[in-house]
């Protein structure tokens, strides 16, 4: 039996449903964000309930929302007839999954929600169920196949369900004008939350550990400062105090493979003019971008004039536990 083969299969059969619902999206859709977002603005709660794996997809649907700030509550069907519903109030909006839409647990629960009169968001690949029929909105998740060869095992139509609980946190964050800001206070823990709250004034070189020489210090003096603030290197600064540029290990080696008696040159000849720079009051996480964009190891640091006050080496974001 071919395994790689019958994997590629399963996969290529979920791409093709995952294509298929990639054309469905429409203005259904679009109606659905707007309940979202006026439940979020209201201040009011998203009430998210399913069953079996539907149950699984809105715990998935449950977790993204309350991490990007939408105040999310997953309803147990069946504790929810036993006092449960007390979370639910004016204000919030219930999403329904079930990929048949008739599963009786839901169905049980369905007219108690619809008692509150909050709009529901149904997610079901029954578009004439008892659950599309109920719901305010209806978000088409059908398969025409399953990926399981015996086409029993929900395994393209969740994987389906995932991927349009997906686009449902995403869009609503963005309609939200949810910024990495607002991320990072949600999530402190760990090298991301450190990135997300850091400042690059945090992080950089300054004072002793700085290496800051001007355009006619000689190729020797700059290696000296560089040793001294134990860099790898040189911040090249203007009589203005404005950037020139930066000269590093790097330049000086390039250089002093074309011509060894370079020491009592000046670095201007041999420095990066124009290197790329970060304002020290942005966030610690536009570093990493910026150097995984520009592939530099040094990054010049500059204040709202223009004028260098340190910078970030990717030695440094590793010991912060940045990366």
């Amino acid at each position: 039996m071919n395994y790689p083969e019958k994997a590629r299969r399963v996969i290529q059969l979920e791409i093709d449903e995952l294509q298929r619902l990639h054309a469905r999206i429409d203005e259904s859709f679009a109606r659905g964000i707007d309940l979202l977002l006026t439940g979020v603005r209201s201040r009011g709660k998203l009430i998210v309930c399913g069953v079996g794996k539907s149950g699984n997809i809105g715990r998935k649907l449950a977790a993204t929302l309350n991490s990007t700030g939408a105040v999310t509550v997953l309803l147990d069907v069946g504790d929810a007839l036993h006092g449960d519903l007390g979370v639910v109030g004016p204000g919030d909006v219930a999403i329904m999954l079930s990929y048949s839409g008739e599963t009786s647990e839901l169905l049980n629960l369905l007219p108690h929600v619809k008692r509150f009169g909050i709009p529901i968001i149904a997610i079901t690949g029954g578009l004439q169920s008892t659950l599309a029929k109920n719901a305010d909105v209806v978000l088409d998740v059908h398969v025409t196949q399953e990926a399981c060869p015996l086409n029993l095992a929900p395994t393209s139509s969740t994987t389906t369900m995932l991927v349009l609980c997906d686009a449902l946190a995403m869009a609503l964050l963005e309609a939200r004008g949810f910024q990495s800001e607002d991320f990072a206070k949600l999530h402190p823990g760990g090298s991301l939350g450190r990135a997300l709250l850091t400042r690059v004034s945090d992080v950089m070189r300054s004072g002793e550990q700085l290496a800051m020489i001007k355009p006619e210090t000689q190729v020797r003096e700059a290696l000296q400062a560089m040793t001294k603030a134990r860099s790898g290197a040189a911040v090249v600064v203007n009589p203005d105090g404005t950037l020139a540029g930066v000269f590093t290990h790097g330049d000086f080696v390039r250089a002093f493979q074309k011509d060894n008696a370079i020491a009592d040159r000046p670095v201007h000849e041999f420095m990066t003019p124009s290197p790329i720079s970060i304002q020290a009051d942005k966030l610690a996480a536009e570093v990493l971008a910026t150097l995984e964009k520009c592939r530099v190891d040094d990054l010049v640091v500059i204040d709202d004039a223009g004028r260098p006050v340190g910078m970030v080496d990717t030695q440094d974001l590793t010991r912060l536990r940045l990366v």
